[in-house]
């Protein structure tokens, strides 16, 4: 090939770069526009009831899952349920971050409270339940 040829396919190329490069700003600001369209229309009630239905399923699984342990698992159960407390805390940390008070302050201290309560009487039971399976000195 010579450089004249390669020069044209480089311009076409450009080209194409260049057209294609508008294509994906028009459909990233079509995307933006539906998103903020559709957050808009569910703005409101659907909002809450559609996450508290999966709050309401999520409490139907944690419980069927929960029963369905083998009694040989509860203490494993118990330290990942401390180490999921953790998250929680975590996450309560950052909703009671904000520095004007209001509901999700509140209640990000709550979650930080009662994970922290989780966490320590989780470890208390866990030992407890260990210390049953060890010998006892005589």
């Amino acid at each position: 090939m010579d450089a004249a040829t390669i020069a044209e396919q480089a311009s076409k190329l450009a080209t194409s770069a260049t057209k294609l490069a508008g294509e994906a700003a028009n459909l990233a600001q079509q995307s933006t526009e539906l998103v903020v369209t559709q957050s808009q229309s569910m703005a409101g009630d659907s909002t809450f009831l559609s996450l508290f239905t999966i709050f309401v399923l999520a409490c139907f699984i944690g419980y069927f899952v929960v029963w369905s342990v083998t009694p040989a698992l509860h203490s494993p159960l118990m330290g990942v349920t401390n180490a999921i407390s953790s998250v929680i805390i975590v996450g309560g940390l950052v909703a009671a971050g904000p520095t004007e008070m209001d509901f999700s302050k509140v209640m990000g201290f709550f979650a930080v409270t009662l994970a922290s309560v989780n966490i320590f009487g989780g470890f208390i039971v866990t030992q407890r339940m260990l210390a049953m399976f060890k010998k006892k000195k005589k």
